[in-house]
């Protein structure tokens, strides 16, 4: 019965998976150059609002689902990877010696603020603040769905607690996320630092007893898909939003007309 379960878990994560595959493939099927897509006078709103960095590729699809995939073999009692989670768990214990240092729950938020403010320390980001705003907060609630939804349906314990909320880690996620987004914004020169802030995170989950080492991959695999979401979903808060993109200004002045006695607002783009 339990074996039973836990194939029906991992074909439910795959699942998910294609289905967010096709549900983006199919809205992002538009063709581009290598930076940005020209627009052109009859495309609808979603082309129009469409760059290379919110556009769906098969390739970014790689690295999470490898991550996710992994971390899901290590689910259950009899898994393949039930050994190396085993002697993880026992060698980082020998080192600690039961001593928790919680920093993590801290750092895991390092990376999405960097995502955020690093752009007014003089790194210069691809999109504007509130565009860099709509993609993070579309990716942490990808994170939220993903992480609450999955420790529900797996309910693996966890290595000392037995805690039924093991799979995946959702403060690996949180990381991974963040790290994910200071790539995709500013490059490998900032995301090298931030997925290093992401690893330790991970390690520090299985460091301090909460995870095993495949909720950590899980969770980093998440984590990265979730950035992408973010990303691929900017083009529609664009569009309901109306957010400026990064070299636009949008001024609002209010107005009063003393004659009629009417309170109005003006509005402007500077492009």
């Amino acid at each position: 019965m339990r074996m039973r379960r836990l194939h029906g878990v991992r074909r439910a994560i795959v699942a998910l998976l294609l289905v967010a595959f096709i549900a983006v493939d199919a809205s992002g099927k538009i063709k581009s150059d290598s930076t940005q897509f020209r627009t052109k006078p009859n495309r609808g709103w979603w082309e129009a609002n469409q760059t290379y960095s919110t556009r769906f590729r098969v390739e970014q699809l790689v690295a999470p689902v490898a991550l996710v995939g992994i971390g899901a073999l290590g689910v259950g009692e009899k898994s393949p990877m039930r050994g190396i989670n085993l002697a993880i768990k026992d060698g980082l214990y020998q080192t600690s010696k039961g001593v928790k240092l919680r920093f993590d729950d801290y750092v895991q938020y390092v990376p999405v603020a960097f995502y955020l403010t690093l752009d007014f320390m003089g790194l210069e980001a691809k999109h504007s603040f509130g565009e860099r705003l709509a993609v993070g907060v579309v990716t942490y609630i990808a994170v939220t769905a993903f992480s609450q939804s999955i420790k529900y349906i797996v309910r693996e314990p966890r290595p000392y607690t037995g805690t039924r909320n093991s799979f995946p880690s959702g403060h690996t996620m949180t990381a991974f996320a963040g790290a994910e987004l200071v790539r995709s914004e500013y490059g490998w020169g900032a995301g090298m630092g931030a997925y290093a802030l992401a690893a330790t995170v991970g390690f520090m989950r299985m460091y301090n007893g909460r995870h095993w080492f495949n909720d950590v991959l899980a969770g980093a695999g998440f984590g990265i898909l979730s950035a992408r979401v973010g990303y691929w979903m900017l083009p529609l808060n664009r569009h309901i939003f109306k957010i400026p993109r990064k070299g636009q200004a949008l001024i609002a002045t209010p107005t009063y007309h003393a004659n009629t006695k009417a309170i109005g607002m003006s509005c402007a783009i500077q492009f």
